[in-house]
Formats: structure tokens, sequence, C-alpha cells
């Protein structure tokens, strides 16, 4: 009777659990992500690729920035004369150019000029010493190739696109590293829960060995059933040791997934995982998976295909550019004269004209066209292909989820006739009708099935991460948003 009330006890004390660690570090789940979406090394190593590419289209929209350019230099020249009162002529001159120049959006490049130049002869002429000077402007813009703002900011694009994908792969490794936060956080829950059966489990095969060895001592039971009791108890103690090392090799896992500096803090699960239905409508969920971060990175690299294609086309066509440019001139034996003319308006100069240039053959022009093309297509049927597998993936990911909470009910199911059934088997001990062995063989069974039922709630638990993930909904269900400003502050920090 005594036994009787014992195993009774046992049975429902579990799943109670008290954990004996001082000072555990309480974690809900929702901190658990967090933390790792802070502190997880993967995590912030990501985020550099977003902020380099930021660099990248700063960089790029350098093409835009002004260009100044001084040129000065002096020459000395004798040789033999021309005219007859003059033996040798002996020439000097100075230059001194500046100009400052920049590109336009429509692939033009205009700037402004401020030439001087001096020239010194010994000749017989009118004005042998004079200073030349020129104030003006210049432009040189593209008409066919090379043309227009796509040409121009090819660079600036791409550099922008690839910022926008590498964030969509950001969001895909925050994805995965939040489905996996999900998953190690129930796995240290169900491994703490298993533990508690373990020893319930070693504790009733203790009290029963206790009570074959006063039973046989009194001469009701052969002593052939104290060691099937102790074969018991011995097996539950190695099963405890298994479960305390993977309770700690799990700890491990969560501590270095959330970057928890202190490796011996013991850390203690607070949410329970959910055992409620959930409702799915597929094509719903087929409709959300094609959002999903992977397949927004790769419609981005499509796009950058479609942007390269589209100027490596306008590439094929006749370089045909516009030239023009006019001037204010002076020219005087002194410097200061000669910039009175320059203001005068008197002597303006002025051209215009075409520069047309066309490699015969255009080869380099037309394979790069055809590669981009080829590129293009490929990353669109790389898209079809990806979206054909997510719908898989999500199908997959909904049956999991309903065969998941199916379990459950059969894991409950299970664990209430194990319980029965020990109680029957300890009623039957009780008056001979069924042995040691049995009774151990009867409760292990029922640790099974409070097992199965652990693992059945956490295996729906990460069917449903799972089922998440795959449609992409999981950060938004966890309060998680990236944004560009993330790389942006990331960039501006650099110094």
């Amino acid at each position: 009777m005594r036994l009787t009330i014992l195993l009774f006890a046992l049975i429902l004390i579990f799943p109670v659990v008290a954990y004996s660690a001082s000072d555990p570090l309480s974690l809900t789940l929702r901190e658990s992500i967090r933390m790792a979406v802070e502190k997880n090394l993967d995590v912030r190593a990501e985020l550099y690729n977003p902020a380099q590419f930021e660099a990248d289209i700063n960089r790029n929209r350098a093409i835009y920035e002004p260009v100044l350019d001084l040129k000065t230099s002096f020459t000395d020249s004798t040789a033999s004369s021309t005219f007859p009162t003059v033996t040798s002529s002996n020439t000097q001159s100075f230059v001194l150019d500046s100009s400052v120049s920049t590109l336009v959006w429509s692939g033009a490049r205009v700037g402004v000029f401020y030439n001087n130049g001096y020239n010194g002869s010994n000749a017989p002429t009118v004005m042998p010493n004079y200073w030349n000077s020129e104030l003006g402007a210049s432009l040189s813009q593209p008409l066919l190739k090379n043309s227009g703002r796509e040409s121009t900011e090819l660079a600036i694009n791409v550099s922008r696109l690839s910022k926008f994908a590498s964030l969509e792969r950001f969001n895909a490794l925050l994805l995965g590293t939040v489905a996996q936060v999900r998953n190690e956080y129930y796995k240290l829950h169900s491994l703490r829960e298993e533990l508690e059966v373990k020893k319930v489990s070693l504790e009733l095969a203790r009290k029963i060995l206790s009570d074959t060895q006063a039973r046989v001592k009194a001469g009701v039971l052969p002593a052939m059933e104290i060691l099937n009791a102790e074969f018991g108890s011995v097996t539950r103690e190695k099963e405890l040791i298994d479960a305390e090392l993977a309770v700690s090799d799990q700890l491990d896992v969560l501590r270095l997934l959330l970057q928890i500096e202190n490796r011996n803090v013991e850390l203690s699960t607070v949410d329970l995982p959910p055992r409620d239905r959930y409702e799915i409508v597929e094509e719903d969920a087929i409709r959300e998976a094609f959002d999903r971060p992977d397949i927004r990175e790769q419609k981005r690299n499509l796009e950058i295909a479609e942007l390269q294609t589209r100027v490596f086309n306008s590439k094929i066509r006749p370089d045909l550019a516009l030239i023009a440019s006019a001037a204010l001139t002076g020219r005087d034996s002194t410097y200061q004269r000669n910039l009175d003319k320059v203001v005068t308006f008197d002597y303006p100069v002025w051209s215009i004209g075409l520069n047309f240039t066309y490699p015969l053959g255009n080869g380099a022009a037309e394979n790069d066209y055809r590669r981009s093309r080829l590129k293009t297509e490929q990353t669109a049927l790389q898209i079809r292909s990806l979206e054909e597998s997510t719908t898989n993936d999500v199908k997959a990911a909904i049956r999991g989820v309903a065969t998941g909470y199916k379990q459950i009910e059969v894991a409950d199911r299970g664990r209430a006739f194990a319980e029965e059934r020990l109680r029957a088997f300890i009623r039957r001990n009780e008056v001979g009708l069924a042995t040691t062995r049995d009774l151990l063989d009867v409760e292990n069974d029922l640790a099974v099935s409070k097992s199965n039922q652990i693992k059945a709630v956490v295996g729906y638990a990460n069917a449903l991460t799972r089922y998440w993930q795959v449609t992409g909904e999981l950060l938004e269900r966890e309060g998680i948003r990236v944004v560009e400003g993330d790389a942006d502050k990331l960039y501006s920090a650099t110094h």
C-alpha cells in the first residue's frame, strides 16, 4: 500500500520542474531573440555588407564632383632665323591654364576655363612679346553611345540595387537566426523536461528496489526480484546522466547563440511551447512566401541584370558627340591690357562640331550585351525555380504543422493510457500477479510516453517555426524590422 501511494505521488509530481541552479538567468523567448539579433556575431558581421555598398554608392556618386585642372609650362628654344637681319631666333613661351569641369546626368561634360600664355621672341615682328588669355566654357555631349541618365549612373544604380539585395540577404540571415533561437530555446525546455522525467523514473526505480528488498527479506518475493529491481535502477541512473549531459551541451549552444559572456550562468526558459491549433490557408501562405527575403534578393539581382542589359545595348551604338566651346580672348604686350581686351567682349571665339567614333567590328560591345542578356534570362529562371521550391516548402511546412498537432493529441492519449496501465500493474504487483520486472517495464513505458509527449509539443512548436520561416513572416511575428538606416549608421560611424 505504501508503494502504491508513492507511485501515484511521483506520477502527479511530473512535470512540475524545480531547477536547483543558483541565480539562474530567466529568459523569455522574445528576450532570447532580441539578444541574438543584437549580439550574434554572424548577424552583426552580415550588416557590414550593406554598409560597404553604401560606401560604393557614395564613391560612384563622386563622378559628379567638379574636377579642377591646372597646367603650366615654360619653353625656351633657339633656332636658325628666317629673318635676314637676325642670325638666330630665340623664342620663349609660358603657359598657365586652368579649368573646372563636371559631369551632368545626360552624360555631358561641361566646364569653364581660363587660359594664359606668354610668348617672347627676338624676331622683328609687330608684336614680338605678347600675352594671350582666354575665358570661356566648353561642352561635350554624347548623342548616341553613353548618353542619358541610365548610362551615366550605371555604377551608382548597380551599387544601390546591390545594397538592397544585401539587405534582403541580411533579412534572410536574421530569419534563419530567429528560427534557430526558437528551436534551440524550445529544445532546452524539452531537455529539461526530459531530465525531470528521468529523475522521477530513477526515484521510482529506487523506491521499487527498496520495497522489493523489504518484501524479499520478509519471504514474500524470491531473491531474483532484487536483481531485476537493481538492474532497473542502474539503467535509469545511466539515462539520467545522459539527460544531464544533453542539458549541459544545450546550455552551451544557447549561450553561444545569444552571446552570453558568462559561460557558467544557468539559463532557464520561461515561455512554454504553443499547443493551440494554428489555422492555415494554403493559397495565402504561398502568396506570402513569394515575398520572402531570398526571393526579394533574387528580384533585386534581376533588376541589376536588366539595367546592365539596357545600358550594354546602348553601348553597341556609335559614339557620336557634340563638341562646343565659346571664349572671350585678348592679346597685348602687357598682361593688364590683355585682360582689358578679354572683358570687352570684342574678340569672341566659338566653335561647334561633331565627333564620330565607331570600332570596326564592335565585338566587345556586342558580346557584353549578349552576356548581360544571358545573365538576365538566367536570373529570371532562378527566380522561377526558387518560387517553385518555395511552394513545395510551404506545402511541406503546412503538412508538418497539421501532423505536429495530431502528434500532440496522440501523445496525450498515450500518456493517459500509460498512467492508467501503471496503476493497474501496481495493483497486480501488490497481490503477486505482476513481477518487479513487469512493473519496471510498465513504468519505463510511462517514461517513454512522457518523453513522447514532450517531443510532440516541441515538435509542433518547431513545425510552426518552420512554417513561419518558409513563408517569411517570422520576423514580423517577432517584431523585427530591418531598415536601410541600420547599415547607414554603421557606414556613418566609420571614419
